[in-house]
């Protein structure tokens, strides 16, 4: 930690009903943390979990000065990045999912674009570099399709913008996320699994108002346990688009900073 007790680094990982998945995870989330030369912390948003996901984190939190929880109602995945963004008090802020299709590793790079001079720094599984493994083919093809519809109504210049890795500045993370209306204050409760575009609206917002955006190609390592519906997220994604289309038009978001 810094003076002041602030990391430098703030990890956020959302999650609903993990309580199987976790236990590993947070294990390779807290040695992670605990390998970095600067302060960090960890942070559990839990969405409304069912489970034993909340107590579990709980349970380690005494022993972990570096572990927080952030407990909330039910309302899906994009409501929770915010919850957890919102209460980050790094200087960077990196979001994940709970399966780390990622590697972790591959912070440093997107460190590396934010320390260039970049506000956001996105994973993509497009582009040199990037490699996906062990995706079947027709996620692939959904993915490609959806971000055909992405580059057409919204952002046109992202390959990939629904990889779980993500990185921000800390104050940045903290305007764009205050500012979502998706998946905001006000979102509505959900029941089941709610995997969502929340990432499409945030990156418009990036745009809009004017922050760099690098994307930075890296492995992705399909999980056999996703929580993603092919037919179910497909439709709740695409509703999102044109949410997001809908409230541009409308001049919701602004224009600029």
């Amino acid at each position: 930690m810094r003076q002041g007790g602030d990391p430098q680094l703030s990890i956020v990982v959302p999650v609903y009903n993990e309580a199987r998945r976790l236990p590993p995870s947070l294990a390779t989330l807290l040695a992670f943390s605990a390998t970095l030369p600067y302060g960090a912390e960890v942070i559990i948003a839990d969405d409304g979990s069912t489970d034993a996901t909340a107590a579990l984190v709980e349970a380690l939190v005494p022993s972990q000065a570096q572990l927080r929880l952030v407990r909330l109602a039910h309302r899906g995945k994009g409501f929770a990045v915010r919850a957890g963004v919102l209460a980050a008090r790094g200087d960077y802020v990196l979001v994940c999912d709970v399966d780390l299709a990622v590697p972790l590793d591959e912070w440093s790079r997107l460190r590396e674009a934010l320390e260039a001079g970049y506000d956001v720094a996105i994973g993509s599984r497009e582009g040199a570099g990037a490699r996906r493994v062990g995706e079947p083919w027709h996620r692939h093809a959904m993915g490609r399709v959806f971000n055909a519809i992405v580059r057409a109504l919204v952002v046109g210049q992202f390959q990939d913008t629904q990889c779980g890795f993500k990185a921000f500045r800390g104050a940045v993370a903290r305007d764009l996320f205050e500012r979502v209306q998706i998946y905001g204050e006000h979102a509505p409760l959900v029941r089941g699994a709610a995997v969502t575009a929340y990432d499409v609206e945030v990156l418009y917002l990036a745009v809009t108002r004017g922050y760099r955006v690098a994307e930075v190609p890296v492995p992705w390592f399909y999980g056999e346990e996703t929580k993603v519906s092919a037919l179910r997220d497909a439709w709740r994604n695409l509703r999102d688009v044109l949410r997001v289309r809908w409230l541009a038009l409308r001049g919701v978001y602004g224009r600029g900073r």
